[in-house]
């Protein structure tokens, strides 16, 4: 089976977005008229801040207003998503998403909060990314079977870290588990950065990240990559083989990340906007901010990144649903 996005509207498709949303441009020409809140619901640190900072960087140079990163995690998602839902729709908060706001409405069906968000009104989506197995440095496995073979002889024991419970990082923890037929617990933390921070100094063994926040550790020794959960190798990482080269076919994780606005937010905010973010992922500088780490822009519209959510949803609910994977909380 495989798990990952099919590619989806690459950067030269998004000129012609950015045309469609031309018109959009004079039709709000006060916005922004005051700095912009970027929420960001993990803690700072990882990888969606990073992402956050990019293109806050750029807007904020494009605009001459502020585009001020509010890291606020807790609740699984949910401390961030109330806070964008109270917000004014007037396009000056806007939040960062990624796969798991399609995952949680699935895993979580009780809380209803995660079904309300998931109507906020798609604005664009940023980059996408490959996950990557890493392990602690003292960890004694050097590749893939090895890791296997050591979770096999310890049931139980070895733990990994992974960004809130019932994510897009927990989701691929327990695919690894189904397809390699182990039993790694999930430890959650508030965002990337601080797993990170754990598995760095021992206190979980394991976790799946992207390069955005894996990269320097990584090249520091600090942690051991074993992997990559994708199609292709990266090309930061050339050496570091695929799951499948290394005989886990069938599994690719890939992670994305998008912009949404309150309900209710006016179409011609949210169309200059994303025409706004459109045009930021085609500049050189910005796409080679992003390369050196490993990732690369992913370019949609609203109308594009509104599909798409759809597709996610479908495609994450047959996976959950045919692997029989359970998320606790």
């Amino acid at each position: 089976m495989q798990f990952g996005i099919n590619g989806g509207t690459r950067l030269l498709l998004g000129l012609g977005a950015l045309a469609a949303f031309s018109a959009a441009a004079t039709a709000q020409p006060n916005y922004p008229d005051r700095p912009i809140r970027f929420i960001v619901p993990n803690a700072p640190g990882g990888s969606t801040s990073v992402a956050a900072r990019l293109v806050g960087e750029k807007l904020t140079t494009s605009w001459n207003e502020q585009v001020i990163i509010d890291n606020r995690p807790g609740g699984n998602n949910i401390v961030a998503g109330e806070l964008l839902q109270r917000s004014a729709p007037d396009g000056q908060t806007i939040l960062l998403v990624t796969a798991a706001h399609v995952i949680n409405p699935i895993v979580h069906p009780e809380k209803a909060q995660y079904k309300t968000f998931l109507g906020f009104p798609p604005v664009a989506t940023l980059v996408s990314t490959n996950y990557i197995l890493v392990v602690n440095a003292a960890v004694p496995a050097s590749n893939l079977k090895e890791l296997i073979a050591l979770a096999k002889s310890k049931p139980g024991e070895l733990n990994a870290a992974v960004s809130n419970a019932g994510g897009i990082q927990h989701l691929a923890l327990e695919y690894f588990n189904v397809l390699a037929g182990v039993k790694i617990q999930a430890i959650p933390y508030k965002g990337g950065g601080p797993g990170i921070t754990d598995l760095i100094g021992g206190q979980v063994q394991l976790a799946f990240n992207n390069t955005l926040t894996l990269l320097p550790h990584i090249r520091s020794g600090k942690i051991r990559a074993l992997g990559v959960g994708g199609d292709e190798r990266n090309p930061v990482l050339p050496q570091l083989p695929t799951f499948a080269e290394l005989g886990l076919p069938g599994y690719s994780v890939k992670n994305w990340f998008g912009v949404v606005v309150p309900p209710r937010t006016p179409k011609e905010i949210v169309d200059k906007l994303a025409g706004e973010i459109i045009r930021v992922q085609g500049m050189a500088d910005f796409k080679q901010k992003l390369g050196v780490q490993g990732v690369e822009p992913f370019v949609n519209g609203p109308e594009q990144f509104a599909a798409l959510i759809k597709t996610e949803s479908a495609k994450y609910a047959k996976i959950i649903k045919a692997a029989n994977i359970k998320l606790e909380n």
